[in-house]
């Protein structure tokens, strides 16, 4: 039973700060956080800028996570983990997102409210291991990818129309090959299929995946728009 049975989190806290569990971030970023709220944001990013206690193997992971999200699209804040403030008028847009699959690191960027960034300075793991593999990593980068980008389905578009002109170009090889005669018997059919078949059967998963990609993005319902303030009153308005 909860502890407030008519209140949630929201009902209570004007500012909602999270943090890993492994505590390796830096608790002295939290006075900052706070002092940046004061002063007008209403998230505040700890954005890693020193990396030495993770494994070197994590730092290039991540380091090529953040880029390949860029890459596709993903709007997020770079070397920003889940270390973060966020107020209540923050908190109260982000429970207008009523999708399941939640990536915050690229959901909570889309709020659009005044942010900022704190340094936040990794330290050494004081006990136990991380339960992070790479099993949940590669997770984790398959989630933020698919779940803001639809860029994967256009690159397989492309990659259709791409071998359809290779195949026009092969086409053109053939017939000189023939015209010649330096084409080797049967071989001109095998090419030529090939290219242009393979083409055009990449092409209609490119186009197919189009359509599937603008109905996940509507299936997701998000906010056109996100009403940051409400200036006057009922009597106002009503004027």
């Amino acid at each position: 039973m909860p502890l407030w049975p008519e209140c949630s989190l929201l009902d209570i806290a004007d500012v909602v700060i999270t943090i890993d569990a492994d505590l390796q971030d830096d608790l002295q970023a939290i006075p900052r956080m706070l002092q940046h709220h004061r002063e007008g944001s209403d998230i505040v990013y700890g954005v890693k800028v020193s990396r030495k206690a993770d494994p070197v193997f994590k730092r290039l992971s991540a380091v090529a996570f953040y880029k390949l999200q860029s890459k596709m699209g993903v709007k997020s804040v770079f070397n920003h983990a889940d270390f973060r403030l966020m107020s209540r008028r923050a908190l109260d847009i982000l429970a207008g997102y009523g999708e399941r699959n939640l990536y915050l690191r690229g959901l909570i960027p889309m709020i659009g409210l005044e942010s900022s960034t704190v340094d936040d300075v990794i330290s050494e793991r004081t006990a136990g291991t991380s339960k992070y593999t790479l099993k949940k990593m590669l997770s984790l980068a398959l989630d933020g990818i698919t779940s803001f980008s639809v860029r994967p389905i256009y690159l397989i578009l492309y990659i259709g129309f791409f071998f359809i002109f290779l195949s026009l170009v092969a086409g053109v090889y053939v017939v000189h090959a023939l015209v010649v005669h330096t084409a080797y018997p049967g071989w001109a059919s095998i090419m030529l299929s090939l290219w242009l078949i393979g083409g055009v059967i990449l092409l209609s998963i490119g186009i197919v995946g189009v359509y599937v990609g603008k109905i996940y993005t509507e299936v997701k319902n998000r906010p056109l728009f996100n009403i940051c303030e409400i200036v006057g009153d009922d009597d106002d308005a009503a004027v």
